[in-house]
């Protein structure tokens, strides 16, 4: 069927006509990405903020034109654009940040969705997509508690929205005004919640060692012994991906009578691996878990979740609507799903994550952590092989701080932004007490020791210069 220049006739994505309508348009988009992607040749696009700029205007203006192009300029041209100048985390040498490869499968189902456009914030608009999506939360979240009675899960744009849940829902359980304790090495985000939540600023304990210390906690704790107060612990921190001694951690809390609260963003998928799951013992018992499976788990980006033992937790979230949940549509049995989140209009990002489990399996999918996580350690290794280059700690899950042997803050900070703008690799920044490293987050399984090498080759090239 051919693309018409212009015009809505035949191009809605849904109904019966709308594959048929969708077909062509997919080859031009996976034309154009083949095409981008060849453009680009790298990680990422050479020149800089500016460069970047210039080659999107001259594509993209007029942006809105009198008369419009027609859906195959607009796609080719667009799409292509997008993609010349894209950081691909599908490049080996983009190890920037916690910004995974998607699986071409997620991927795939993504397009569903959006074609489909359901919105789960009322059974009538989403009738599959609510059920599909009640039955994997509970999955999900009966894999991070295991034995609890009813575990359930909300599905969120990611880490910072499930840990605002998580703030949130523990100010409401709180018999009184509630004290956030966390490490310097929490996110961002548990700061942010408190500020919008309008919560005194978290009390926030040093980690000089990267880890929230026990000790430090129960002293804390010991000093406000009636204040009610949600400990919040990191598995997975986004600088180095340390884990939090859980376990040590649950213990204060219980002692305390204190909720606990794990940001498992990163490192919660460590519990599809059979030989990475310990790193994260002691997470079943958090009142709330943070997980983030546009992380490490290969979806396209938004896979957000918040999980709890016992669903009641989520009963604060409860809101009434008379045209989205009147209480007689209740009544007679029609879900109610507008407890199920803060925002109304809500996509079905289930439908990746289910396909995807479905697909690959718990095996499958701990298969590509053990991967990652051994390709990390293999880039340790050729670290600690080079006299020139200085490694900051092994690995805990597949993050790798490293710099040059000796090198300043100045310098690491240029050898970044150098390979940045030549498009070289795209290597991430952390600051330890030690000073700034280059960070090396590896999510790519299908990285090769090959590619390794270049890598620390061009570190070590720009260092030359």
């Amino acid at each position: 069927m051919p693309v018409p220049a212009s015009g809505t006739a035949h191009l809605l994505a849904g109904g019966t006509d709308g594959p048929r309508a969708l077909r062509p348009m997919l080859d031009i988009v996976l034309d154009a990405l083949a095409t981008g992607a060849t453009d680009r040749a790298g990680p990422l696009p050479p020149g800089g903020p500016g460069a970047v700029s210039r080659r999107v205007r001259a594509a993209a203006e007029p942006v809105l034109p009198t008369t419009g192009t027609g859906a195959r300029d607009a796609l080719h041209t667009l799409v292509r654009t997008l993609t010349a100048g894209a950081a691909d985390p599908a490049e080996p040498h983009c190890t920037a940040h916690l910004h995974c490869p998607p699986l071409a499968v997620a991927t795939a189902a993504d397009l569903a969705a959006s074609a489909l456009n359901p919105s789960l914030d009322s059974w009538d608009q989403a009738p599959a997509a609510a059920e599909l999506e009640a039955l994997t939360c509970r999955a999900l979240a009966a894999l991070v508690h295991p034995g609890a009675a009813d575990p359930d899960a909300l599905v969120t744009t990611g880490g910072t929205e499930s840990n605002q849940l998580a703030v949130l829902l523990a100010r409401e359980a709180a018999a009184g005004p509630l004290h956030i304790v966390c490490g310097a090495n929490a996110h961002h985000s548990i700061h942010r919640a408190a500020w919008l939540l309008g919560l005194p600023a978290p009390l926030t304990l040093p980690t000089p060692a990267g880890l929230l210390d026990p000790h430090r906690l129960h002293t804390a704790l010991s000093a406000t012994p009636d204040t009610p107060t949600l400990v919040v612990a990191t598995a997975g921190t986004t600088d180095t991906g340390a884990i939090d001694p859980l376990p040590e951690l649950a213990d204060i809390c219980a002692a305390h009578a204190t909720d606990l609260h794990v940001d498992a963003s990163y490192g919660g998928p460590l519990l599809f691996s059979d030989t990475h799951r310990t790193r994260v013992a002691g997470l079943d018992r958090a009142r709330t878990v943070t997980l983030d499976l546009h992380k490490l788990g290969w979806q396209p980006v938004a896979a957000g979740l918040l999980t709890v033992p016992d669903t009641t937790q989520l009963a604060p979230l409860a809101h009434q609507a008379d045209y989205l949940n009147a209480d007689d549509d209740t009544d007679a049995g029609y879900p109610d799903l507008l407890g199920r989140s803060l925002r109304t209009t809500r996509r079905p990002d289930i439908l990746k994550i289910a396909v995807t489990l479905r697909a690959l399996g718990r095996t499958g999918l701990g298969a590509l952590v053990d991967q990652v996580c051994a390709t990390a350690h293999h880039l340790a290794d050729l670290i600690e092989a080079r006299p020139g280059l200085e490694l900051q700690a092994r690995p805990t899950i597949s993050t790798v701080l490293f710099r040059p042997t000796g090198a300043d803050d100045t310098t690491v900070a240029d050898i970044r932004r150098t390979l940045l703008h030549h498009g070289h690799a795209v290597l991430g920044r952390a600051t330890t007490s030690e000073g700034l490293w280059l960070k090396a987050t590896l999510l790519n399984p299908h990285t090769r020791p090959g590619d390794l090498h270049t890598l620390l080759d061009l570190v070590e090239g720009s260092t030359a210069r």
